[in-house]
């Protein structure tokens, strides 16, 4: 049995028909191509499946399909574009931290609603907000580093001190 279900992905109307039991990972990722969400545990535990649901991380790997219904998804690939770069992107990169790339999809979504909850983190609340991600490769140092140079980004935009 399949149901219809409607949503915004990444700022375009979608109307799709999937099992209301299919897991959003695998809509994602095998129905939509969006390969950027990764699955890794697939238990809620790392944070490599992490999407924006209306703003607010949310583990792909845990939700169902219906869960998507009259919301508003983002992935990675919604974030910025090649052109410009999501300021929590663009730090990653200069900060070099991303390594192998499996993680920084999810760490990445998890940064920018981070940072939207904290506009002005000190690094231990950095550490602490994003300790449901895990990273194999970089250490955690270097992005530590990149949200912190978001962050100082992000407040001058917004023409704050």
């Amino acid at each position: 049995m399949t149901t219809i279900i409607r949503f915004i992905l990444n700022g375009e109307e979608k109307e799709i028909e999937a099992a209301p039991d299919r897991r959003v990972v695998d809509l994602l990722r095998e129905d939509l191509g969006l390969t950027g969400t990764k699955e890794a545990c697939g238990m809620g535990e790392c944070g490599a499946c992490t999407i924006l649901v209306d703003g607010v991380t949310r583990l792909s790997c845990l939700m169902l399909a219906v869960q998507l219904e009259g919301r508003n998804i983002t992935t990675i690939e919604g974030l910025g574009t090649k052109e410009t770069l999501h300021p929590v992107q663009e730090t990653f990169v200069e900060k070099g931290a991303v390594q192998c790339g499996f993680c920084i999809p999810g760490m990445v979504l998890a940064s920018v609603d981070f940072l939207r909850k904290h506009p002005a983190p000190t690094r231990q609340e950095i550490r602490k907000g994003l300790a449901g991600n895990l990273c194999r490769c970089t250490g955690y140092q270097k992005i530590v580093d990149a949200v912190e140079a978001a962050a100082s980004q992000l407040t001058e935009k917004r023409g704050e001190p």
